[in-house]
């Protein structure tokens, strides 16, 4: 089977300021994971009633008043704590602030898990200093987990540390992948998977690219990758996945592709793509 090929470019966190001290980490990480516990039980309560839904990209791509909801309590308490900071928020938030630091914010990855009541959803806050991610805070309100990181500090959940697995052989890794929006981009990534499927123990398509990257951390899947996301699908979960001892890379298929993985399997992934 034929596929898009393309240039490997690695993508590594380029030094942070080193006037950026462990403890101003330590805050935003702080503040981090207060907002997103209490963006998700604010979307959690919103399970119980009745919701509006609308289409974004495509007849499949669906949001809700909720997403809108949740994004817009946590910019209120950017404004309140730190209102010099910028904000990128997946329902409409932009600006640019004067601190160097910008807030990351997906505030229901998993929209549609979401509308199905299907448990695999969180509230994704990312933090960025000069255009690198330092923290990020993923909650996870049906699965009673939140995940958390700052750069150097290690990765959590629910505050007990968490590592990648050590699994070596891709014959025996189980890979997590997500689809796009549009019928016919998921025909090609179909393409794709079957070529792929053989070579590694199992498939899994949770349909939240942010816990995708959290179970990568976690172990509970050895890699991930995915097509075309955008800051805010993966920044605080590259940080949780990353500071778990996970690697990554961007390859050129037919879209830019995210490979993250343990430091044996995700090189394998990789040449697996690239390959197939």
């Amino acid at each position: 089977m034929d596929c898009d090929r393309g240039e490997i470019v690695m993508s590594g966190a380029p030094p942070v300021n080193d006037a950026i001290s462990n403890e101003i980490l330590d805050e935003l990480l702080s503040l981090a994971t207060q907002w997103a516990n209490q963006a998700g039980a604010l979307i959690r309560e919103g399970l119980m009633r009745e919701r509006t839904l609308s289409l974004k990209s495509s007849d499949t791509d669906l949001v809700t008043e909720m997403d809108a909801a949740a994004e817009q309590m946590i910019v209120a308490a950017i404004d309140e704590h730190r209102p010099a900071d910028g904000i990128l928020g997946e329902e409409g938030t932009s600006r640019e602030g004067t601190s160097g630091i910008r807030w990351v914010i997906d505030p229901i990855d998993g929209t549609t898990n979401y509308v199905y009541r299907h448990p695999m959803f969180c509230v994704s806050i990312g933090v960025e200093i000069d255009g690198v991610g330092v923290a990020g805070a993923i909650c996870a309100p049906m699965l009673g987990e939140t995940y958390t990181a700052r750069l150097g500090g290690g990765a959590f959940r629910d505050g007990q540390p968490i590592r990648v697995t050590s699994e070596t052989l891709l014959s025996k890794a189980l890979v997590g992948t997500g689809f796009a929006y549009t019928s016919e981009y998921r025909a090609y990534q179909g393409r794709r998977v079957a070529s792929l499927a053989p070579q590694l123990r199992d498939l899994r398509r949770g349909g939240s690219a942010a816990l995708d990257l959290c179970f990568v951390a976690d172990g509970r899947l050895d890699a991930y990758y995915e097509d075309g996301l955008n800051p805010w699908d993966e920044c605080a979960g590259l940080v949780i996945a990353t500071e778990a001892g996970a690697i990554f890379s961007r390859v050129e298929l037919h879209r830019p592709t995210i490979v993250v993985g343990n430091p044996a399997i995700q090189p394998l992934l990789k040449a697996a793509l690239l390959g197939c």
